[in-house]
């Protein structure tokens, strides 16, 4: 796994990609959904967007288009182009695309307004003739119409004359008062597609005619008598000839499918596009999401949610990097939102960057970033043997390699687990090294060190997550501008220590800090 798909996984973005998977109608959108990779042209990033504001604007007025009937028919066209003859269900289901065409093209052109996703709509060929005589010659996937040929209703008619004259045979035998005592049962039943009655064991020779079939318990004989071998001898022919018949009509269906292969694979394909561009307007609505705007530096998010969240639970944040200041330093307690933070702000560039609205207020804004690095989360390996403070800095070199003018660096808790004076102060060299590289940078940290380093030098800035010390609980608002603070002493105190413990404890702490 590389470098970037690493930090795609930590930022959740897979997740968010199976919740537009699961808003795509089709499975061949559903899988290109689930591996859909930001991308970093802006003009793409632009047009992606645009297409997914526009199919939102179009459900508003006229829901979603029909897609239902969009099966993955590429396989079968490629094995009727080679002449191979298609069963019905393959039928039906390039049926069904040609349906889906004709649909979704009729709903595209009945806009009032242009949009930017009019050429997927015309592209759509449609094929009437060929969905109609399909559909018509196929009512079910185990059946074929009489109509789907002459031949094949002549052969039917003369099947069903033919088995009224076997029936009528047969049940002039059973109906006799002399044959009673020969029939286990007075009816008339199938074996072998023949006509046939159920004749007493003991009376076998009674009842001239062919055995078929013996009861499991060997008390029934299954007789055709020879009055009804002609007439049955008829119908096997006839549905030998049947078969034949279903073979032509399924092999000229194929055949016809396979010339219009090109149209048809066309039309699969702008339909998937389809499905995928209406899925991101679903997932839009899904987490009441919107456009950003597109800036040339940095991210600018306001009341900015984390998809994956409650969205009736979580805190929204206001959050900016890359404007005023190329370096946000986030401190507060633990539990307070700090990863969340990190997390909301890479999450979002990713969703944007693959054409997704973000769940965040109008005005804000994201760059389109060449990578989007992010160390967060505990990564100690017990496989390499490795402190959490080693995995980590073994990513954070990873990072260090490829850092540039074009990426947006997220460090959660940087260099934490080691001594602090050496901790903070190697925190501090990352920070700058990045941003000489020309990245954005956004990092947490408990370090004290850093809220002063961020408060003295130019382009850095301090931003806090709040904490209640009154009720002891964070509130998950992000303060810019605002340097965190730990309230130890603060939370100590509601907790019941000592307040002589606390006054000793204040005085080792110098009046600077």
């Amino acid at each position: 796994m590389d470098l970037l798909e690493k930090s795609r996984n930590t930022l959740e973005l897979p997740a968010v990609l199976e919740m537009l998977a699961g808003e795509a109608v089709s499975e061949p959108a559903k899988a290109e959904a689930l591996v859909l990779v930001p991308s970093v042209h802006r003009a793409e990033v632009e047009r992606l967007l645009a297409e997914t504001s526009d199919a939102k604007d179009m459900m508003v007025y006229k829901g979603s288009p029909s897609l239902s009937g969009l099966r993955d028919v590429r396989g079968s066209l490629a094995r009727a182009d080679m002449g191979g003859v298609l069963n019905t269900r393959e039928l039906l289901e390039i049926a069904g695309v040609l349906q889906s065409a004709r649909a979704v093209r009729s709903y595209g052109m009945s806009a009032e307004k242009e949009t930017c996703i009019d050429h997927l709509f015309k592209m759509l060929q449609t094929n009437r003739f060929l969905e109609d005589k399909i559909v018509n010659s196929i009512p079910g996937e185990d059946e074929i119409a009489d109509s789907a040929s002459s031949e094949l209703s002549d052969i039917r008619r003369k099947m069903r004359a033919a088995a009224a004259r076997v029936r009528d045979s047969l049940q002039k035998i059973i109906s006799a008062p002399s044959m009673a005592k020969f029939l286990q049962d007075p009816i008339i039943t199938t074996r072998s597609d023949r006509y046939v009655v159920p004749v007493k064991a003991e009376c076998k020779g009674s009842v001239p005619g062919l055995v078929h079939d013996v009861s499991a318990s060997g008390a029934t004989l299954f007789v055709e008598p020879m009055a009804a071998v002609k007439a049955n001898n008829e119908i096997r022919e006839l549905k030998a000839k049947e078969k034949a018949e279903i073979e032509r009509i399924l092999a000229e269906l194929s055949a016809e499918c396979a010339a219009h292969r090109e149209d048809i694979d066309a039309d699969f394909s702008a339909l998937v596009r389809l499905d995928g561009i209406f899925a991101r307007a679903k997932l839009s609505f899904k987490l009441n999401a919107g456009a950003p705007e597109l800036s040339e530096r940095g991210v600018r998010l306001r009341r900015a949610r984390h998809p994956l969240l409650d969205k009736d639970k979580a805190v929204p944040i206001d959050v900016e990097l890359g404007e005023d200041y190329d370096t946000l330093v986030i401190t507060g307690p633990n539990t307070g939102g700090k990863t969340v933070t990190l997390k909301t702000i890479g999450l979002l560039t990713l969703m944007a960057e693959c054409g997704l609205h973000i769940p965040a207020d109008h005005g804000s804004a994201i760059s389109v970033f060449r990578q989007v690095l992010a160390d967060i989360g505990d990564e100690q390996s017990i496989e390499q043997s490795l402190s959490t403070f080693s995995s980590h800095t073994k990513n954070i070199v990873e990072i260090l390699k490829v850092c540039d003018k074009d990426s947006l660096v997220l460090f959660d808790e940087l260099c934490a687990g080691t001594d602090p004076a050496e901790g903070a102060a190697l925190a501090i060299s990352i920070i700058e090294f990045c941003r000489k590289c020309g990245a954005g940078v956004a990092a947490t940290t408990h370090y004290a060190e850093l809220k002063l380093y961020a408060m003295r030098t130019s382009g850095v800035m301090n931003a806090s997550c709040e904490f209640n010390v009154e009720t002891l609980q964070p509130t998950y608002r992000l303060l810019i501008g605002v340097p965190g603070k730990s309230n130890a002493f603060a939370i100590s105190k509601r907790l019941g220590i000592d307040e002589a413990i606390l006054e000793q404890a204040r005085s080792f702490v110098s009046q600077n800090d």
